[in-house]
């Protein structure tokens, strides 16, 4: 049998009790309904009766425009803004006043763009209810020839813009002098153009927006530098060891070469200058060995290379740092010296691959005075097997450097200011002048010889070449050649037997009485005989003239 479902029970209300209303009938609902048809209404008349284009309470530099059409918003802000245009206002750079006239720099008030950034009557009711209370300002939007403010910004920036002091320690002698950071400043270009071009219509007197430079280095941070690093590090000498040569630095040696940069954190990093540091170099020098690259011989015309040899000098870098540790606070102020191999420019194997076989060009010339063949004959041993590489030029002056006593050279006679005279390297013009015809011969380009000052009867005409350099081996008159074929070329000795062998690397004695100098390369035979007859067939060039200077020997 099924069970039947039980029917709802239903209850009567107690006698005197008031059934409950409905949510839409209750009190509260009908106030708040009656307050949204009110605001509705209200709304409703607002968007009814507001005219213009404009919306309410719209103002621009201080004029109303709200509810104005477009055409007459734009129309009052040309009444009203036009004239301000020709008022001055006050810029304030600093501690400077710059005057600035927005006509006279091109400036115009685009009433059409201000009136459009000004929008359109708004829907939002908040918004359109806010606007009964308060004030929208919108900026003027103005426009200026290109460059017409350049003059105006130029001036703020020598008013406005002071550099970073960074910090730091200089050196009065072995005294060392903090120099704290100060900040900067430089005008901000692009606000700055933005001032000009609006900051009239609103202020008589407007300032310049400036960029602050903070610097990298703090008060603290040169103090710790003064205390740990300058004041220690000139306190005494200090030594540096080399191989087999001790070198000593003296505190006033220190103070002209440490130096400081800003480093992390407000710090300074102390830095030795390794060219003010000179004597140091000097008494290390002879430590070091320098290198050779690989050359060429001719041995019985048959050519051979001479192997390159790798040089040794010091590390700077590393033998500097290791002397900065050791200056400091509790060191015993004493650094080793550290070397560093320094490979040959041109090593045996490139040389070997070059493929140079015989002699393209070939001179001699003769008749000068044992002391200018002392001379010549080291300039020659300097010089002899230098290689030439394709699209090389070679300087006799970079090849040699200083031409000294402590070179090995000795005073022989000179032309100076015209006159025969006396000095150190005297003779090696013609050395220069034999090289320079071997070299001419063998089809090298001329990029710089200057010829004596007067006619040398032993010379060819038009065809001698002087040089001239400086006691520290910088070049004042030159000898150059480029090499601008496919091989290698390389100046030779001659392969003659004469009473004194030398040019370009013979090895001569001081009683040489000739200079043979000859040029090999890889072309075959037959060319290189074509190309000395078609450079033998040339008429030689005219001298020309030259100033009177030091020169060759006259002797």
């Amino acid at each position: 049998m099924v069970p039947s479902t039980p029917e709802p029970t239903e209850y009567l209300p107690r006698v005197g009790e008031v059934p409950p209303k409905p949510w839409w009938r209750r009190p509260p609902t009908i106030a708040a309904a009656a307050v949204l048809f009110v605001l509705a209404v209200l709304y409703v008349l607002d968007l009814a009766l507001s005219s213009g284009d404009i919306p309410r309470g719209t103002t621009v530099a201080g004029v109303a425009i709200g509810g104005m059409s477009k055409s007459t918003a734009e129309q009052t802000l040309r009444d009203e803004l036009t004239p301000r245009l020709g008022r001055p206002v006050q810029v304030l750079a600093g501690d400077r006043e710059i005057p600035f006239v927005p006509a006279e720099a091109g400036v115009r008030v685009d009433a059409g763009a201000t009136v459009a950034a000004a929008g359109a009557q708004p829907l939002n009711p908040w918004t359109r209810l806010m606007s009964l209370f308060r004030d929208r300002e919108i900026a003027v939007v103005a426009e200026a020839d290109p460059g017409a403010l350049t003059a105006t910004l130029d001036e703020l920036r020598a008013a406005v813009d002071r550099p970073v002091v960074e910090g730091g320690i200089r050196f009065d002698g072995t005294t060392p002098v903090p120099v704290n950071p100060q900040a900067g400043q430089a005008l901000d270009a692009a606000r700055a153009e933005e001032v000009l071009l609006t900051g009239w219509a609103t202020a008589e007197r407007v300032p310049a927006p400036v960029l602050p430079r903070p610097p990298k280095t703090t008060p603290d941070g040169v103090r710790a530098a003064l205390d740990e690093i300058a004041l220690p590090a000139v306190a005494a000498p200090a030594t540096v060891r080399g191989d087999g040569r001790d070198a000593t630095l003296e505190p006033a040696q220190i103070a002209a070469a440490l130096t400081f940069q800003p480093g992390d954190n407000g710090t300074l990093v102390p830095r030795l200058d390794r060219a003010k540091l000179g004597p140091l170099a000097d008494q290390l020098a002879p430590t070091e060995k320098p290198g050779q690259d690989a050359r060429m011989r001719f041995d019985n015309d048959r050519p051979a290379v001479v192997p390159a040899v790798d040089g040794r000098a010091v590390d700077w870098d590393q033998t500097l740092s290791g002397l900065l540790e050791e200056i400091r606070p509790g060191r015993d102020r004493t650094a080793d010296a550290r070397y560093a191999a320094v490979p040959a420019r041109i090593t045996t194997d490139r040389a070997g691959q070059l493929g140079i076989t015989e002699v393209i060009g070939e001179f001699t010339t003769g008749n000068f005075a044992p002391d200018s063949g002392m001379n010549i004959r080291v300039v020659a041993e300097k010089v002899s097997g230098a290689i030439v590489l394709p699209g090389e030029t070679f300087s006799l002056n970079g090849y040699t450097g200083p031409r000294e006593a402590a070179q090995g050279y000795v005073e022989a006679g000179v032309i100076e200011e015209g006159v025969p005279e006396r000095e150190v390297g005297g003779g090696i013009s013609q050395f220069a002048t034999t090289l320079y015809n071997a070299a001419y011969f063998a089809g090298m380009t001329d990029v710089e010889h200057k010829e004596h000052s007067y006619y040398i009867s032993r010379y060819p005409a038009g065809r001698d070449a002087t040089v001239f350099q400086n006691p520290d081996g910088s070049s004042v008159i030159d000898l150059k050649f480029a090499n601008e074929s496919p091989p290698g070329w390389r100046p030779r000795r001659s392969g003659r037997r004469s009473p004194s062998p030398c040019g370009c690397g013979a090895q001569g004695t001081s009683r040489s009485s000739r200079c043979p100098a000859r040029a090999a390369t890889t072309s075959t035979r037959t060319r290189s005989r074509n190309r000395r007859a078609a450079r033998a067939s040339r008429p030689a060039a005219s001298r020309g003239s030259a100033p009177r200077t030091r020169g060759s020997s006259a002797t």
